[in-house]
């Protein structure tokens, strides 16, 4: 590569500058071109276009971003990389060469105010920095993300700015937070939006089939090969891949990740050739990136070339006011709220079940909201839900089982009292939530089931039938507390 001196001396890349955790300044990054007269070629005016993404195309083919009409410039005659510290222009094979300041490269780093020529075409190359406040959406939801939150209103400000970018993303927070949601809004926001969006879970792929995953494999390269096959990076060729899980990603594997992101081509396992790309990289963890990094367990290169723009989202215990809104939606929108003719079943919530969700700390984020309110709408009778509705674990984590059971349940145990003993809470103080919680689970499912088979002469059936539950769940049950049926 030809040795410019790198763009970011001049003008910073597209980031985030973030204060107290909060997206306060948005840099944006933009390559200007000029396309200078030639009136022997029918061009007396200047043409100029200001991009902000990825990638830039020139050439006589209507399908470049920057047309040519001009009997030396190949249809497809080069195109401008932008990178985390540079802009590269790289020459496509053209037939009279791409020069940068009457040098012919094949590729090199562009300066602001150089000069770009092609055969006999000459374009000026320039950058701007456009430095944007991040202000909150007034909106309350950005396609299919919800949230009045200051702070989710904040991530829509930046998702605007930054979906046409073509910039690689990071996002990162906690399990069940909706990064796959966000990933999906920045691509269809984006120039790519028409294009193929694809999915690839680093954690969920065994280690040993990863590399073929993501970039394909030849006929007879690994075991099992019977055919030429795609990675996911070929799939998503002119659109979006959104890797999930990142942090998963084994420490081998990580070179050859930023070895395609460096070079914009992928080698199939056992080919000889690599076959280019152009692909919008976005990817999402749960973990620090910053502490794998100094644990060694993530290389620092690879942070640094994926961290272009990260955007955190906030677990749903810090933005408890969404959790109306986004019952409201769920039971709006979701399949599982459906009757065998479309129409929505369950309408309400009642004002007692709401402030319990708003009040539950969701250790499992959106993703354990949407399994909350799936179940309540299975439960619920008529179009309303109501607390008895609601899962026993969270109702417990507030008013105790036995007082759920009190309450709510009409099962005496042999005696005539409530279903009992349950843990004494004292004792549930010195351990985690976790166990505590646990503790507490197993005691009510166990004296719940054997006060229903009391009720019902332990006859299994009367008894799944009572607690509106499969029978042969309520087998598994009584299998797990080794109860017998008498």
């Amino acid at each position: 590569m030809t040795s410019h001196r790198k763009f970011a001396d001049f003008v910073p890349a597209t980031k985030i500058a973030y204060v107290n955790g909060r997206p306060r300044t948005l840099h944006l990054r933009r390559c200007h071109l000029a396309v200078e007269p030639d009136p022997a070629e029918g061009r007396h005016q200047r043409l100029e276009r200001t991009f902000d993404q990825a990638t830039v195309t020139i050439g006589a083919m209507d399908d470049n971003d920057v047309v040519v009409v001009d009997a030396t410039v190949s249809r497809y005659h080069c195109r401008i990389l932008q990178e985390d510290a540079s802009y590269v222009v790289q020459d496509l094979g053209s037939t009279n060469g791409t020069f940068i300041n009457d040098v012919r490269v094949r590729e090199g780093y562009l300066s602001p105010g150089c000069e770009l020529r092609l055969g006999n075409c000459r374009i000026a190359f320039n950058a701007v920095n456009e430095q944007v406040e991040v202000t909150a959406s007034p909106l309350e939801r950005c396609g299919g993300i919800i949230g009045r939150n200051i702070r989710m209103r904040e991530i829509f400000g930046v998702i605007e700015k930054i979906s046409p970018t073509g910039a690689t993303v990071v996002i990162e927070g906690e399990t069940g937070t909706g990064k796959e949601v966000v990933a999906q809004e920045i691509h269809k926001q984006s120039r790519r939006g028409t294009r193929p969006f694809i999915v690839f879970d680093c954690g969920a792929v065994p280690e040993s089939l990863i590399e073929s995953e993501l970039f394909g494999h030849e006929k007879g390269s690994i075991t099992g090969a019977i055919k030429t096959r795609q990675g996911r990076f070929e799939m998503a060729q002119g659109g979006t891949i959104f890797l999930d899980e990142l942090g998963e990603l084994s420490i081998d594997l990580q070179p050859k990740l930023l070895r395609v992101l460096e070079q914009r081509e992928v080698r199939r396992v056992g080919a000889s050739k690599s076959i280019p790309i152009d692909v919008r990289v976005i990817a999402a963890t749960n973990r620090v990136l910053e502490d794998e990094v100094r644990a060694g367990r993530f290389r620092e290169d690879l942070f640094y070339r994926l961290s272009v723009v990260r955007v955190m989202l906030p677990p749903l215990r810090e933005r408890t006011e969404d959790v109306p809104l986004l019952v409201r939606h769920f039971l709006s929108n979701a399949n599982y709220n459906r009757d065998s003719f479309g129409k929505q079943k369950i309408h309400h919530i009642s004002p007692a079940a709401m402030r319990l969700l708003e009040s539950y700390p969701w250790p499992g984020n959106i993703r354990e909201l949407v399994n909350v309110i799936e179940r309540a709408c299975s439960f619920a009778d008529g179009d309303n839900i109501d607390i008895e509705d609601l899962p026993e674990a969270l109702i417990a984590q507030f008013h105790g089982p036995s007082t759920f059971i009190q309450h709510h349940t009409p099962y005496p145990n042999s005696s005539g009292g409530i279903p009992g003993p349950f843990p004494d809470p004292s004792a549930l103080r010195d351990m985690t939530f976790k166990d505590a919680k646990e503790e507490w689970i197993s005691t009510f499912e166990r004296d719940y089931i054997l006060a229903l088979l009391a009720r019902n002469d332990n006859n299994i059936s009367h008894a799944a039938r009572e607690a509106e539950i499969d029978r042969k769940y309520f087998r598994k049950l009584m299998k797990k507390y080794d109860i017998e049926s008498g």
